[in-house]
């Protein structure tokens, strides 16, 4: 793309240019650089490479270090996600580990939202204390972090949304408490993957991606990504450097090849979710809805506020009167929607949710509740099974 018109096109022309070299006779989609070792010339050379690495500075130094075709991938996200720099690493969990491990030590506290991915809420609830570092978890909706904050708060960790229950916060209120308590702000952005939801330009200081989602979009990958602003960069970058995260070229490969049909991925699950949605609603044997762009959730004004769109992923509740074994019989009876968990893909899912243990700083769900994502197939055919599947509660 022509740096001189790109300013003027829109968000989706754009995303298809991202990451991409602009010189005559590149490829469309840049070439895999597999190599874990790089040579030099001289002796001269190869040090001022590593000198420049010191500084913080991208280098085709060691294989480890990332190739070109990372930093392809790395400079799209960064520009999707308005940040300054990006760091790949090999999954979604290392991500959010590798912002824990930069941002804090052992004497700090941090906040951490009640809404994360459980396995984010396993490393916080086993690593942390063990390696000196206090934390409290938040509401998911991050309405009590002015009352949890201590003077050696160093880090607020949010998903926004919360996981399975979707819980919206006001980023913009949190970075000011942040910025006045001199913490750092982190947000798990996959919900949204950097397309729909920019937390940087909402005052965040770090945003997490499981590239693995919706980035990829085909189930096949695995692949996470840290994108920082300028200030937030040297910690992380430090860190990835100390635990030698690292990324297969062939994955950001991948990734970056997904990217270019994200938009247009984003529409049709959001489509397709916002349909079975209001299906759902409808139903006798449903207590209540969990998706962000619904009128009837209770974080919709700070999503139409904030988000550009919604995504694939809902949940609902069942009426405490469904036991498990009914939840489970309805699930089962599914034939589009898959069980399994990850989502993001081009595949509908469906998973049976443990909801004493979605919440513990606010009051979890009474019955039980099922996640969905909204896969590409015909939402009129991911409707008949449901409807099908429903008939489980009948009687």
């Amino acid at each position: 793309m022509n740096d001189d018109c790109s300013p003027k096109v829109g968000r989706s022309s754009r995303l298809v240019h991202m990451g991409r070299a602009s010189s005559d006779g590149c490829a469309v989609n840049p070439s895999i650089e597999r190599a874990s070792t790089y040579l030099y010339g001289s002796v001269e050379a190869m040090r001022d490479v590593e000198a420049s690495r010191a500084k913080g500075e991208r280098t085709r130094a060691y294989g480890r270090r990332g190739s070109q075709t990372g930093f392809h991938l790395e400079d799209a996200l960064v520009e999707m996600e308005h940040g300054y720099r990006a760091r790949l690493v090999s999954s979604g969990l290392a991500a959010n580990v590798l912002v824990f491990l930069s941002t804090l030590k052992a004497g700090d506290h941090a906040i951490v939202s009640d809404g994360v991915y459980g396995p984010v809420r396993k490393f916080a609830t086993n690593a942390l204390k063990r390696h000196g570092v206090d934390f409290d978890f938040c509401r998911a909706d991050g309405t009590d972090v002015e009352t949890l904050l201590r003077a050696n708060t160093r880090l607020i960790y949010l998903e926004v949304p919360g996981s399975v229950l979707f819980e919206v916060a006001d980023l913009p209120r949190i970075a000011s408490l942040a910025k006045a308590a001199g913490a750092w702000l982190a947000v798990d952005n996959t919900w949204a993957s950097g397309w729909l939801y920019k937390p940087l330009a909402l005052g965040a200081d770090i945003s997490v991606v499981s590239a693995t989602k919706y980035l990829n979009g085909h189930s096949d990958v695995l692949l996470g990504a840290v994108v920082a602003n300028e200030a937030a960069w040297p910690l992380i970058n430090d860190m990835a450097e100390l635990t030698g995260v690292s990324v297969s070229p062939d994955d950001a490969y991948q990734v970056l090849r997904g990217l270019r049909t994200l938009a247009v991925r984003m529409k049709a699950h959001a489509d397709h979710a916002s349909r079975l949605v209001d299906w759902f609603k409808t139903q006798p044997f449903v207590q209540r809805t969990y998706y962000p762009a619904s009128s009837d959730h209770d974080g919709f004004a700070l999503w139409q506020r904030d988000f550009a769109g919604a995504s694939g992923l809902f949940s609902i509740e069942l009426k405490p009167a469904f036991d498990e074994q009914r939840a489970i019989a309805f699930v089962d009876a599914l034939r589009l929607f898959g069980i399994g968990s990850s989502w993001g893909g081009f595949e509908s899912l469906a998973r049976l949710e443990n909801a004493a243990t979605l919440r513990t700083a606010s009051t979890p769900p009474e019955g039980h509740v099922i996640r969905f994502h909204a896969g590409l197939e015909d939402v009129d055919d991911l409707l008949r099974d449901v409807a099908t599947a429903s008939r489980i509660f009948i009687g």
